[in-house]
Formats: structure tokens, C-alpha cells, sequence
């Protein structure tokens, strides 16, 4: 319910949050945009609070992801903007929709020096489907209703409103702040000052006590033509070796994950799930793959590829043979077409076309599929004996594989896991099984470090019944350490498992064969645990296997009590992803 009487700007940005049902907003606090705070939080918005301004545009970002609906940060101006930058980017390449409120100096002062007053535009547009500069009170709250769609509508992404601080406070304090600002003089310059900055305020505020709160505006999620779904049965109904690897975009509409999930076994086409989609299936599907994708790209002879582009994952589409029918599912026709041009292309949403694909096409040629997926399982099942074996290896400390089977063994059925890492969370996709749709969460094709604590929050909130565990690699951890102040401070019971094995592991493994040279790849096995136990979170350390499973035990109860954890796990070196360096 709206609160009568709203008197100043950031009412207006709060009344159009309220009407979109956001339930929290993220923030770091500045003087620019404390109305915006308050705001929110006299309408039963949560605001919660981080330590740096890019935690805040990344718990957005995991809550846009698991709920479909825009994750909403709030900033402040200058280097408070400027520290979302690499947020921003990462929430557009993952086609993310988040809606970012960065404050500004005030109008009136923009390029004459004011505190944190930079031109904020060309750092923030290149990387947002839009950038709002306003201009007037009245327009916020319909700039926020056309960023709730905007963000969500085609191929969805960030979108960046700028509020001028002089818009959000209420008329007779900045009429009042103008007036000592212009002085009493009676030079001329001076009645010119005062006339000026009287006619800007009458622009700014006129209309803003009548506007009303704008409607929320409809959503235009594109469909893939009817031609294209009708062309992909026949193609599929031809096919002896299918294949599907379905990708984040494919499941961007979290309402229609399950409605996704009944499609794909309805098909009964074989599928790698990568990115947002993992644990599309759950636990243990009997059509998801997990391993030798490579391989099973080239000997297949009709592959669709949803919501995944042909970029460095595939090889540039080389993965794919060319004698192959390429079905290539996809919002944005850059991507469909991006290095490989398909055979057939349905532009649209990636989810909704496998929908309607197994609607026209139910399981008619399962049978006649069987020998393939039989040889497609054969070959996971001989990499996961091969990896039993690897994890069974001891060492000095605890094999990263054998930390992942525990942690596959010992995390709850409703976990959730957050990936933020190079070596050791590429053990981890190996290894570890989301156990349903929307149970993974990574950074995406940027590749961005530094999104676990983020991600996290966003995912503990947007969850508050599952179990949440950031994956960190030691070195990627050293970015969210503080935000444990955070989550302690706002009872968010996440649990953290740190491979610490002293190292940029991913980067030293092919730098020292390459070059012969660990320069800069080297870290400290640092006690990350007393770290955290600094912010009043839980910290235990493991140096040894056996110490393993009790502790990630112990985790979890403390998790359960509502506390934040961290398990620093001493790690030997292992050679298991050789050659994973990606270009």
C-alpha cells in the first residue's frame, strides 16, 4: 500500500519499486541517495546494506536470476558508480536483468566541480540497455516502471537510472538550499544567480505533487516463429544422433523452469546443461550428460543449442561438425548467428521454443534413440569411474576432488551452489550435481571473479529456505572476505568452502609450462577462517581428509542457527584439468 503524502523524489523511485513487488534493494549508502534508502524502507522494502558498491549490483543480479524478477541496487555517485562498473558488464554479457539507481550531483551544479560530479554516461552506457538521465521529479517513477520492462523485455540486461541528488530530497529544502546557495546580494550577478535557480526548481518540481504512481508495464518476451519450431521437429524427427545443450538464457523466465524441465524429457533428446541451466533435470537425470560434450557435439548429427552463442565454450562453433543441423535457439540474433551460421534459427526465447517444440513433437523417436543415449552414458560413466579413481588418491592435505565428493555426499537437497573461482571451481562443475532447476549460480561468459559473496546474498534471500555455498577459489575469495561482515550483520546464513591451495592455480598451471615462471601466480595458505571469525561469522580449518566431512557437517548446523561460515580446506596440487586455460 502507498504511503499518502509523498514529498520527495525518492518517494516516488520507492512507490514505483512497491508497485513492482521488489521485495529488498541493495545498496551501499551515500548522501546521494538517502532518500531512496528511506524511502523504501518506510514501504516494507528490506535494504540491505554491503561493504562495496559492486557486492550490492551482484546480489541483484543472483536475485534477478533465481526470481525473473529485476534485481534492484542503489549507489551513489562518482567512484560509488564507478565501482559497479565490472557488476554491470558481467549482469549484461549473463544477459541479466538488474535495474541500477546511481545518484549524481545536483543539477544544477553538473560540471562545475561538485563532489563525485563526473559525466557519468559514457563510463555507464556502453554496458546497460539503457541509460535514464533525469531530469524532472515527475518522470522517476515512470522511468523506474519502463526499466522493470525494459530490463525483462527481449534480450534482457541492465538498465541504469542517474538521480540527481536536487530531485530527491523535497522541494522546500532545496528551494532553501538554492536560496543559500545564490546568496542575498543585489549585484546583478547575483539577482541573475537567484532568478536562474528559482525558474531551474519551478522545471524540476513542476507536476511532481500530482503525478501518480505509474502501472506497471506488460513485458514483450519474443517467441520464435512457428516456421522455425515446425522446421526443428522435422529436422529432430530425421536425426539418429541428437543432441541439446541448453544455456542461462534458456531459463532467464525462473516462473517457467519446471514447465522447461517437463519439455526437455518430453523430447527425450540427449542434453549438456551449462551455466544458469544446470540442475535443470535435478539430481540424477537420465538424459543430462555431463561429460566428453566435445565429443558428443562431433559425432552428433542434429544439435540444438538454446540460449548458448557459439563463443570460446564451443570452440567457436567448431565443436559442432559441419555436416551437423545446427538448431540454434536464441533471444538475440547475434548470438544465434555468432561465428556459425545455423541451419535453422528461432529467434525468440530460448525456454518457450523448447516448450513448443515438444508440444509438436512429443517422444515419438525415443526407442530409436536409445542405442545413442546408451553410448553417450557409457562414456560418463567411465569419466566418473575415472574420477572415483582420482578423488581416491591421498595426499598431505585434501584432494579437490574428493573435497567436492564430500561436499556432493554431505550439502542439503535443496542447496544451492554459488561458483566463484578458476581451477577449483572448474573441479567443482565436474563434480558436483545441482540438485534442481535454478540450484547453480556463476558469473557467465565474462568470467568475472569476485561475484561469490554477491551472489550469494542475492541467492540467501531470494531462498531463504535452501541452503547456500559459495565455491571459493582462494584467490577469488579475497574479494568477498568483507561482505562476511555483511552477512553477519544481517543474520544471512551462508557457507562458504575455500580450496586454499596457495595459489592462481588456473593461470600458474599453463604459465609454468608455458614460460617457466610462477611470477604473480603465487599466494599464502592464509588463515581465511579467523579472517571471517574477525566479523563475528564461524570459521573452521581443514588441513586433513579425514577432518573433512565432520567439519562441512558442522557447517551446515551452525548455517542452520543462522550463522555465516567458513571452511578454509587446505588443498594438495592436482593435475586434474590440465589444459584448461581458455582463450
Amino acid at each position: 500500500m502507498a504511503i499518502a503524502g509523498a514529498r520527495h523524489g525518492g518517494d516516488r523511485i520507492a512507490e514505483a519499486l512497491q508497485a513492482h513487488g521488489v521485495p529488498r534493494l541493495f545498496t551501499l549508502c551515500g548522501g546521494h541517495i538517502s532518500p531512496i534508502l528511506s524511502a523504501a524502507k518506510a514501504r516494507g522494502i528490506r535494504v540491505v546494506d554491503v561493504r562495496d558498491e559492486v557486492t550490492a549490483v551482484f546480489a541483484a543480479d543472483a536475485s534477478a536470476r533465481l526470481t525473473g524478477l529485476p534485481g534492484v541496487a542503489a549507489v551513489t555517485a562518482g567512484p560509488g558508480i564507478t565501482n559497479t562498473i565490472t557488476a554491470l558488464k558481467n549482469a549484461q554479457l549473463a544477459q541479466s536483468p538488474v535495474i541500477l539507481l546511481g545518484g549524481a550531483a545536483p543539477t544544477a551544479l553538473q560540471g562545475r566541480g561538485a563532489l563525485q560530479d563526473i559525466d557519468q554516461r559514457p563510463l555507464v552506457q556502453p554496458h546497460v540497455k539503457r541509460f535514464f538521465k533525469m531530469r524532472r521529479v515527475r518522470e522517476l517513477g515512470r522511468a523506474v516502471a519502463e526499466a522493470f520492462a525494459l530490463a525483462r523485455s527481449g534480450v534482457p540486461g541492465p538498465v541504469f537510472i542517474e538521480c540527481p541528488v536536487d530531485l530527491l530530497y523535497d522541494e522546500a529544502s532545496i528551494r532553501q538550499w538554492y536560496a543559500e546557495a545564490a546568496g542575498k546580494g543585489t549585484a546583478l550577478p547575483e539577482r541573475a544567480l537567484r532568478w536562474y535557480l528559482n525558474r531551474h526548481a519551478q522545471r524540476m518540481f513542476a507536476g511532481s505533487q500530482n503525478a501518480a504512481a505509474p502501472p506497471v508495464q506488460p513485458v514483450s518476451v519474443p517467441r520464435a516463429s512457428e516456421g522455425a519450431v515446425r522446421a526443428a521437429a522435422a529436422a529432430l524427427a530425421k536425426a539418429q544422433r541428437p543432441l541439446m545443450v541448453i544455456g542461462s538464457q534458456a531459463v532467464v523466465r525462473a516462473d517457467r523452469a519446471h514447465a522447461l524441465a517437463q519439455a526437455v524429457q518430453a523430447l527425450g533428446v540427449p542434453v549438456y546443461l551449462s551455466g544458469m541451466a544446470r540442475g535443470l533435470l535435478g539430481r540424477e537425470p537420465t538424459l543430462q550428460m555431463r561429460h566428453a560434450r566435445r565429443q558428443a557435439l562431433r559425432e552428433a548429427d542434429c544439435v540444438l543449442l538454446a540460449g548458448v552463442p557459439c563463443d570460446f565454450r564451443l570452440d567457436y562453433g567448431r565443436h559442432v561438425r559441419r555436416s551437423a543441423t545446427l538448431i540454434a535457439a536464441n533471444r538475440s540474433a547475434r548470438e544465434a548467428r555468432l561465428n556459425r551460421r545455423p541451419d535453422i534459427g528461432a529467434i525468440g526465447d530460448a525456454g518457450l521454443f523448447i516448450e513448443s517444440l515438444a508440444v509438436l513433437r512429443p517422444q515419438q523417436r525415443a526407442a530409436e534413440w536409445a542405442g545413442w543415449l546408451a553410448t553417450l552414458r557409457a562414456c560418463d560413466q567411465a569419466r566418473e569411474a575415472e574420477i572415483d579413481t582420482q578423488a581416491a588418491v591421498s595426499g598431505e592435505h585434501v584432494n579437490p576432488l574428493a573435497l567436492f565428493r564430500a561436499l556432493e555426499a554431505e550439502a542439503g537437497e535443496h542447496a544451492v551452489f554459488v561458483a566463484d573461482g578458476g581451477d577449483f571451481v572448474g573441479t567443482a562443475s565436474y563434480v558436483l550435481h545441482p540438485r534442481a532447476p535454478l540450484g547453480w549460480l556463476d558469473p557467465g561468459a565474462f568470467g568475472t571473479l569476485g561475484v561469490g559473496a554477491g551472489f550469494a546474498m542475492g541467492a540467501a534471500l531470494a531462498r531463504p529456505e535452501h541452503e547456500v555455498w559459495i565455491i571459493f577459489g582462494d584467490g577469488a575469495c579475497g574479494w568477498g572476505l568483507s561482505e562476511f561482515d555483511s552477512f553477519v550483520r544481517q543474520r544471512i546464513p551462508v557457507i562458504a568452502v575455500v580450496g586454499n591451495d596457495a595459489g592462481w592455480t588456473q593461470i600458474a598451471r599453463e604459465q609454468v609450462k608455458m614460460l617457466h615462471d610462477d611470477v604473480a601466480t603465487v599466494l599464502a595458505r592464509s588463515a581465511y577462517h579467523d579472517v571471517v571469525a574477525g566479523f563475528g561469522a564461524k570459521g573452521l580449518e581443514v588441513r586433513r581428509a579425514d577432518e573433512l566431512r565432520p567439519a562441512l557437517a558442522r557447517a551446515r548446523d551452525w548455517a542452520r542457527q543462522g550463522h555465516a561460515v567458513l571452511v578454509n580446506v587446505w588443498l594438495d596440487k592436482t593435475e586434474f584439468r590440465e589444459g584448461s586455460l581458455s582463450m
